[in-house]
């Protein structure tokens, strides 16, 4: 008797400690995934009668993503770029996501801002259909790309229609003054404040609206504001900051064409309360700028690829056409009015790898280190790969 109740308590251990074990090797809910972009390419660029022609080093963009649980989720973005020669490197973004329920997901860290879509979604190599940005964007761009902060996004159905939304409290932008590193561009935002350069953050957000079942086309309005855009203690401490913008996307197959149409547009428009700006041109030799400070940028983009063609080279052909332009205030140090034509033919080697050839011309007046009129055209190929 005693040896049968011995094994048995034995025979328990040993299926207490199989049940353990298979439960110490049941699947983990945690994933890790690393996805990105690429790109690299040639150009050739005659600016104002000076031509430069180089290979491109492109960029590498890995993004890193891991998953928690089901709920909780963190991601990262980095770029390595080569300008000029030099290798850059780039905190794009990091921000953990917790998802609270079907219509609602909160993130914090820095993040793309959903100001518009184009930096948000449209900016990777393999996604943006040109080589290059439209102007307003990036570097001396008036549209913000990134913040640090928190933010609660979502979308729900309304009828047969959907509504996504965003809305964000990040560190506010800072104003360039005539005491920083390029004083001529005194009265510019910059966007990528990492800490903060006073007590009042900046408040934004984006309502889209897709109108109709398929999910076809969708309209978006989104503002940017903040009370305070300068260092606290400076002169430009109280100065405010409104920015909106109004965007549209349209893409479908219509075969009554034989193909797809892809439509994009983004309007963006910056104000600033306007203060004098004392710039040092020379040494010892200073000019007061006083100007409407206000800007503004648009572009549209259409594209169409006969995706219903029975030829498979013709079928992976996409023809783009991209008109933009920006204007800063006139009688600023950063003024410019520019407009961007640029024709592209690309072809797409898988859904997510495609060759560019772009022809771009710019004219117009001022820009970046540029005094007088302005004339650039250029041409591009490019290969861009997302994985």
């Amino acid at each position: 008797m005693m040896k049968k109740l011995i094994l048995l308590i034995f025979l328990g251990f040993i299926a207490i400690g199989v049940k353990a074990q298979n439960n110490d090797f049941k699947s983990s809910k945690t994933q890790f995934m690393i996805r990105g972009y690429g790109h690299m390419g040639y150009e050739s660029i005659k600016t104002n009668g000076n031509t430069e022609s180089t290979y491109d080093g492109g960029s590498f963009s890995p993004i890193f993503m891991f998953k928690h649980s089901d709920r909780l989720m963190f991601e990262s973005e980095l770029e390595f770029e080569i300008n000029e020669g030099t290798l850059e490197i780039g905190f794009e973004y990091a921000d953990i996501m917790y998802v609270l329920n079907d219509y609602m997901t909160i993130r914090g860290g820095k993040f793309l801002l959903p100001f518009g879509t184009f930096m948000e979604r449209l900016h990777p190599s393999w996604v943006n259909r040109m080589p290059t940005k439209p102007l307003g964007f990036g570097h001396d761009g008036i549209a913000p790309g990134s913040g640090v902060g928190v933010e609660l996004r979502g979308a729900f159905r309304m009828g047969t229609s959907t509504v996504n939304y965003s809305f964000y409290n990040t560190n506010g932008p800072a104003i360039k003054t005539p005491n920083g590193v390029e004083p001529a561009e005194a009265g510019m935002l910059a966007f990528n404040n990492l800490i903060d350069n006073n007590n009042s953050t900046a408040f934004g957000g984006r309502i889209g609206l897709l109108p109709f079942a398929n999910n076809s086309t969708e309209v978006g309005f989104s503002f940017y504001s903040t009370d305070k855009v300068g260092a606290t203690g400076s002169p430009y401490e109280n100065l405010g900051a409104n920015l909106y913008a109004l965007d549209f996307s349209f893409v479908k197959q219509l075969p009554s064409l034989g193909g797809t149409f892809d439509i994009k547009s983004q309007y963006n428009n910056s104000k600033i309360d306007n203060i004098v700006y004392t710039v040092e041109e020379d040494p010892g030799v200073f000019e007061d700028l006083n100007f409407d400070n206000q800007s503004h940028s648009f572009y549209a983009q259409i594209s169409y690829r006969p995706t219903m063609s029975g030829d498979k080279f013709l079928k992976n052909l996409e023809f783009v056409y991209r008109y933009s332009e920006v204007r800063t205030p006139e009688g600023s140090g950063f003024e410019s009015n520019k407009q961007e034509s640029a024709f592209g033919l690309n072809y797409w080697i898988s859904w997510r790898s495609l060759i560019k050839l772009n022809y771009q011309s710019i004219t117009g007046e001022g820009g970046h280190d540029v005094i007088g009129s302005f004339d650039q055209k250029g041409v591009f190929l490019h290969w861009a790969i997302g994985f």
